[in-house]
């Protein structure tokens, strides 16, 4: 007993040896993958709800979707200011100008009753494979059924054992617009694109009349005005007047191609049922394809082996080619094999895993650092923001962008106090804007990271300038010295409100004090709250806090009951229209009576006429005088606290090459590059286990344990020789 004993207590401590030698981290959390192939480790915080293209309007699901499906057009992955490149069209778009007879008008025309937009497809894209696709020997499609019986066997796309591909066409570009314009689709672009595309509004009555059951209904059966196949690969979009950023939405996934093969089959009868529904699982013709879903543990997307050729770009902008963005320029995309995004509730747990070398990236989709890791991955020092000394020793590269944001603080320009369009108006809204330090803002309450905003261009978008002719001169002096703005005096903003009625924060007439109301859906006793409160009390404004709750807010919004609130915009697409159009007077909530842009009910006749002139222009000199005097007229009228503009952190681990993000598109996997043998070397390096205080407990333990069951042996010698 006593050598079988020992022998066993030697072979635990020969396997906690052997433990520690062996290759491989023992709390790595990532799955086994084929060495063969290229594996990204990623994560998500944010479960996607909708994953048909028609539908989906959050950058959550487009951290899925913009590698799977392709409209017309991209975005250069490396230029700014951003840029539209051709994806699947072989060129960009055709333009012409139409008068009410379909007649061409010349180039340069300023009023024309129709544009018409034509796209020519590349050849040669084809689609994943799908069983939508496969075909019979009759080349009828393989897995269309007739009644739910017939699809009992079938649970997951990985359940039909054909799968089909065919080449991208015209038709499913528009068969896509045309499952825009059904209003069972519940697009969110439907009210939109409906007052453009000519025709999308009468076939959208037109499919709601006919769809009598839940059945199929066939959107090839009629026509859409606007819309014409010239060709298989060749196809146009007619739409109401002229409107140039409707290239923008070419590049959204809402007009990204389904084929009618798809929609009839994620219709087949039990399919619901199942969720084996196109909002569950993706088809097409992008780099990527969906293989695994089950977003409360993981999404997988695989390399599709269908996809086109496509080339890593050769050009870029600003340091580029300096931090390494340009070494790949002509390779072949995409550069990895495999993505595998893991769902994490917390941000702490993501963090730790990309500290520990498991995730690639410290977050997936945005934001990529928030408050809950900043503090983890910088320090503020002599330079302004520094990674921690951890960080920099792990060569963790660090990108940021500026996305085309803007946070602002709003009047509500119906208002009988702080609204209005008179010199007193105009200065009491300065005064307030002067003392309200978006800079002290941003230091306190975002870890020092956003840009204050002069105007309402945001950075990145034609028509955004800096220096001394964008600053603001209500509300900024230029620091000749510096070279940068410097917010004016308090004092000044005391003289301001005193010119404005309100000398010493008391009307002059009356002597009571001026009591202004922020309307919003948090606490008012939150350290926001406090701030503001501060900031105006330095010219001896009252602010007090109205609370409800969001359904209220919004109810309060549309009836124009408010006085101040917070509000914000993410833009669209990156043209300085999708901001101005903010301020448009025929988006006012109060006169439109619906979600309209313009939340401050702002109206200015001049502003008014020059925003349909820049709408319709072209990038150019005319147009940047018009944006220009834009903004001179807003910056004068104040009816927001500018605020500031967005900025983004990114960090990465050493082994991940083309980090740089894009602030409009997340459609930038098939350029990302790894070194996956870096990887599992820092991974062992960074996570090796302390194995001592364990050999030490075992041999501790070993000593103790040995000598007793010696003894112990000793004792039943004797006891047996006694007995004998």
């Amino acid at each position: 007993m006593q050598r079988n004993t020992t022998r066993q207590w030697v072979a635990i401590l020969t396997a906690a040896l052997l433990l520690s030698g062996c290759s491989g981290p023992w709390n790595d959390p990532n799955p086994a993958t084929d060495q063969d192939k290229t594996t990204y480790f990623g994560s998500f915080i944010t479960r996607p709800k909708h994953l048909d293209p028609v539908r989906s309007y959050s950058a959550e699901e487009g951290l899925f979707l913009d590698q799977i499906y392709e409209p017309p057009l991209q975005y250069h992955f490396l230029k700014r200011p951003y840029e539209l490149q051709p994806a699947t069209a072989a060129a960009m778009p055709t333009l012409e100008l139409l008068d009410e007879n379909l007649n061409p008008l010349p180039e340069d025309s300023w009023e024309a009753a129709f544009s018409r937009i034509t796209i020519r497809l590349k050849p040669d894209t084809f689609y994943q494979p799908h069983p939508a696709l496969a075909r019979d020997q009759q080349d009828y499609p393989r897995y269309f059924f007739d009644n739910s019986q017939q699809s009992d066997g079938y649970k997951l796309l990985s359940d039909f054992p054909v799968t089909g591909t065919r080449e991208l066409n015209a038709d499913d570009y528009i068969y896509q617009i045309k499952r825009m314009a059904d209003p069972i689709n519940k697009s969110p672009l439907i009210g939109l694109m409906s007052d453009y595309i000519v025709g999308m509004k009468e076939f959208g009555e037109w499919a709601k009349a006919a769809r009598t059951d839940d059945q199929w209904l066939d959107l090839r059966n009629r026509d859409i005005e606007g819309l014409e196949k010239i060709d298989d690969l060749t196809f146009s979009i007619r739409i109401n007047g002229i409107y140039p950023q409707f290239q923008y939405w070419l590049a959204m996934r809402f007009f990204a191609p389904v084929p009618w093969e798809a929609d009839r089959f994620y219709h087949n009868p039990g399919f619901a049922d199942k969720n084996l529904v196109l909002d569950w699982n993706p088809i097409g013709t992008g780099p990527f394809m969906m293989t695994v879903n089950s977003p409360n543990r993981e999404i997988v997307l695989e390399r599709n082996p269908n996809y086109r050729q496509d080339y890593y770009p050769s050009e870029g902008s600003g340091d580029d080619a300096k931090r390494g963005y340009l070494a790949d320029a002509g390779k072949q995309l995409p550069f990895i094999d495999k993505a595998i995004f893991q769902y994490e509730k917390a941000a702490t747990s993501m963090w730790s895993k990309f500290v520990q070398g498991y995730y690639d990236r410290s977050g997936d989709g945005n934001p990529n650092i928030n408050t809950a890791t900043f503090d983890q991955a910088f320090t503020v020092g002599p330079g302004g923001l520094e990674l921690t000394p951890e960080l920099e020793q792990r060569d963790i590269i660090v990108d940021e962008e500026i996305r085309p944001s803007l946070y602002y603080t709003g009047f509500n320009m119906l208002d009988p106090v702080v609204g209005g369009y008179t010199e007193d108006k105009r200065k009491l809204r300065q005064a307030i804007s002067i003392v309200y330090n978006d800079q002290e803002y941003i230091d306190i309450f975002r870890n020092g990271i956003g840009q204050v905003a002069q105007g309402p261009i945001p950075p990145g978008l034609y028509g955004y300038a800096e220096g001394k002719e964008a600053t603001n001169p209500y509300i900024f002096d230029w620091d000749e010295a510096t070279g940068t703005p410097k917010r004016k005096s308090v004092d000044y903003a005391k003289q301001l409100l005193a010119e404005a009625g309100y000398p010493n924060g008391r009307h002059h007439e009356t002597g009571k004090p001026l009591i202004l109301y922020m309307d919003t859906t948090a606490a008012d006793s939150s350290p926001r709250s406090d701030w503001i409160k501060k900031q105006l009390a330095k010219i001896d404004v009252q602010l007090e806090f109205r609370t409800t709750d969001y359904p209220r807010f919004k109810e309060k919004m549309r009836q124009g009951n408010t006085q101040m609130f917070g509000w914000g915009w993410l833009a669209d697409y990156p043209d300085p229209e999708n901001f101005l159009f903010l301020l448009d007077s025929r988006q006012w909530l109060v006169k439109c009576q619906c979600d309209g842009s313009n939340s401050t009910n702002y109206d200015n006749a001049e502003f008014d006429q020059l925003y349909d002139k820049v709408k319709a222009l072209p990038n150019g000199p005319e147009r940047l005088s018009a944006i220009n005097r834009m903004v001179e007229i807003v910056q004068q009228d104040s009816p927001w606290i500018w605020g500031f503009n967005n900025k983004d952190y990114y960090l990465s681990n050493q082994w991940v090459f083309n980090t740089k993000r894009h602030g409009i598109s997340q459609g930038t996997l098939k350029y990302l590059r790894l070194d996956p043998e870096l990887r599992e070397q820092k991974q062992d390096e960074w996570n090796r286990p302390v194995v001592w205080p364990l050999m030490a407990s075992i041999g501790l333990l070993v000593l103790l344990v040995v000598p007793g069951i010696r003894a112990y042996r000793r004792r039943q010698k004797l006891t047996i020789q006694t007995k004998s």
